[in-house]
């Protein structure tokens, strides 16, 4: 075991991800799983314009099981959990704009060298004058020790690496405490069937390729809502396969899914439902969770409301109960055209009205 930054030590799980991710891996194409492969969903054009301007060995480096852009990025200050070569932090930076910034964290040196290295190729490439963008050493259960200030990020993204860590609860702890009031945290990871056994655990092989390690999805909604979060929106899943049949045996009948959720820390109040304005003319009914993460967000300045019963009269929507199970999702959209790739709350609909 070694220490880091003031008195927090790593244990052995670390070690092996240090060493996977640092040593055994080289490229994407070496992983033995599609686990820590983002699905084949549709990207938006503004998004596949910003990663083209990544450079080329960034991306090659680059890990990660979803697609982490949430709205209303423009100036808003975003902290990246396990940003290894930093293709996420410089797709954001660009996203930001100037007068935002993006911090990476990780624990792996090989993977910050990467991203470090071409911080002045991507600002040129953007056109900035100065950095908005930085790395720091660190590990994802001990933000503060790292250096990082309380309450001082709008956003906290991460993709892929949540699953990585022995104590996912600290990891959303400190992350809920590193957020501003009204701060989200957007996060794409492998979720499990159920609550995997010891013997999978202890896989090294596994759990470096984002399996061994993953959350039964239950668990996720039990954690978020004892650090403080109200609870998880769901908007994405998608079914992971492991082609690889030594590894599959000792998964046996357990499924995995790759998710995105949203968690929000917003006051835990009595908000009652309420008629949102989402585009002109269009008032839709949401229900009292939804309405405090849009009163105190970042997106509270992108709607009108008004209580149910208001000008408009009884609306024409009813607000639907939002799916947080990934593998339900997984099965409705099936049923859906391609391409729909989004459920509950917060999603679809948000994107539409942001500014």
């Amino acid at each position: 075991m070694s220490a880091c930054a003031k008195g927090f030590v790593d244990c052995n799980v670390h070690v092996d991800v240090k060493d996977y991710y640092g040593k055994v891996l080289k490229k994407t194409s070496d992983l033995k799983s599609n686990a820590c492969v983002a699905p084949a969903h549709p990207i938006p054009a503004f998004i596949q314009q910003a990663l083209k301007k990544v450079h080329p060995e960034v991306t090659a480096k680059y890990y990660g099981c979803g697609l982490v852009v949430p709205e209303c990025l423009e100036g808003c200050r975003i902290l990246d959990l396990g940003s290894g070569s930093g293709r996420d932090c410089y797709m954001l930076s660009q996203l930001v704009g100037e007068k935002g910034h993006v911090t990476g964290i990780d624990m792996t040196e090989d993977q910050l060298e990467v991203a470090r290295t071409y911080v002045d190729y991507h600002m040129q490439e953007f056109g900035f004058k100065k950095p908005n963008i930085s790395f720091v050493q660190g590990y994802i259960e001990a933000l503060t020790e790292a250096g990082l200030e309380k309450s001082s990020f709008d956003i906290i993204i991460s993709n892929c690496v949540v699953n990585l860590s022995p104590d996912k609860k600290q990891v959303l702890a400190e992350a809920y405490n590193l957020l501003k009031d009204g701060g989200e945290l957007y996060f794409s990871d492998v979720y499990s069937s159920g609550r995997l056994p010891e013997e999978i655990k202890n896989h090294k092989v596994l759990w470096g390729e984002c399996l061994g390690g993953a959350l039964w999805w239950k668990d996720l909604l039990r954690l978020a809502e004892e650090v403080g979060f109200r609870p998880p929106r769901l908007v994405t899943a998608s079914v992971i396969t492991v082609d690889n049949r030594e590894l599959q045996d000792v998964l046996g009948d357990f499924k995995f899914v790759s998710a995105t959720y949203r968690l929000f820390k917003v006051p835990k109040g009595h908000d009652k439902p309420c008629q949102y304005t989402f585009k002109v003319d269009e008032v839709v009914e949401v229900d009292g969770e939804v309405a405090g993460i849009l009163n105190h967000s970042r997106f509270a300045e992108d709607f009108t409301f008004q209580p149910c019963g208001g000008p408009h009269g009884p609306c024409g929507v009813k607000p639907r109960a939002a799916t947080v199970d990934p593998f339900e999702l997984v099965l409705q959209l099936e049923k859906q055209s391609p391409g729909s790739a989004t459920g509950g709350c917060c999603s679809t609909r948000s994107a539409t009205c942001c500014k």
